[in-house]
């Protein structure tokens, strides 16, 4: 695939014998309320910051998307490329189904629409990930390794969170219809007529399942801190996600081990769609829900190690 389009901001690592600029300076001494922020002694959140803190970082989040809109649209050609590569993508899973159906009635008690339903639901899922946090996690290894790190430490900011929501990639975004359009046509073959409460309860474990693969992604980047590298991971992370469009019954021995629970990728598609079929089953839901509060915390806890860990470009 071709190459995303260079940044415009390529942040240098910090010099220690030159003078900070006034607005780092200031940044090193910032202290959010509810958020302490010190650039090499790490405190990355409290359980239940204050709401002045998530509406100051709601607003750095939203210049961040504004930024990363600008960006786009100086880069249309860019932008139009990567949306419709993931457009055909998208196309070539949905032609997969149509194919192996020609040849089956069921695969592992999942007829033809279901399986689309369950297609749908995991593109719906990747492009929400690949909107906010795919690029975000991939370029935490390489700041590290560069010193580019430094730049995030002197954000008015968690490092967690400036990390994860510096940069938003529309050409991710621009397929959700697409994905959305491909569940409701799924479910309008299957005749299926989901109430309000289903409605909810699908739309709040696709939330849950983006949680997850971000959690895990998080947890497997954040390892750069100790290896220094992080290649491969992005291949392979994505591989991984495909797992996701697999019935969970066609799940045995081994397999069933590493991809239902060690790392459960198949639960994140799944369930939601499970919601739509059957209705609401609570063990489905309170699996979904446990595995995402475990990772999310596995992940948050490998991040503040490597924090602890990470030897500053400047130190």
């Amino acid at each position: 695939m071709p190459a995303r389009a260079p940044e415009i901001l390529n942040p240098k690592p910090l010099n220690p014998k030159a003078p900070l600029p006034p607005l780092i300076n200031s940044a090193l001494k910032f202290q959010l309320s509810g958020f302490r922020f010190q650039p090499f002694s790490f405190s990355v959140f409290q359980p239940f910051p204050p709401m002045s803190s998530l509406v100051r970082h709601a607003r750095i989040w939203l210049a961040s998307i504004r930024y990363s809109l600008v960006r786009a649209m100086m880069f249309r050609g860019d932008f139009l490329m990567w949306a419709l590569v993931e457009f055909f993508w998208m196309g070539a899973n949905v032609l997969l189904v149509s194919v192996i159906y020609d040849h089956t009635d069921s695969i592992a008690g999942w007829t033809k629409y279901e399986m689309l339903l369950l297609v749908g639901t995991t593109q719906l899922i990747q492009r929400l990930l690949m909107a906010f946090f795919w690029s975000n996690l991939f370029e935490l290894g390489r700041n590290v390794r560069s010193g580019h790190f430094d730049f995030f430490l002197a954000q008015p900011g968690s490092p967690l969170f400036m990390v994860s929501t510096r940069k938003f990639d529309l050409d991710g975004l621009v397929n959700v219809p697409v994905a959305l359009a491909i569940v409701a046509y799924a479910a309008h073959r299957l005749q299926l007529t989901p109430d309000a409460a289903q409605l909810a309860a699908y739309a709040l474990f696709v939330v849950c399942g983006l949680v997850l693969h971000y959690a895990m992604l998080l947890a497997i980047i954040s390892l750069v801190f100790w290896l220094q590298s992080a290649k491969g991971i992005e291949g392979g992370y994505f591989g991984l996600t495909e797992f996701s469009r697999m019935p969970r019954e066609a799940m045995r021995g081994v397999a069933a081990i590493v991809f239902v629970y060690a790392l459960p990728v198949i639960i994140v598609s799944n369930v939601p769609s499970r919601v739509l079929v059957h209705g609401i089953e609570t063990g489905q839901a309170l699996w979904l829900f446990g595995a995402t509060v475990f990772w999310l915390a596995v992940a948050v806890g490998i991040f503040n190690a490597g924090l602890r860990r990470y030897a500053s470009a400047s130190s």
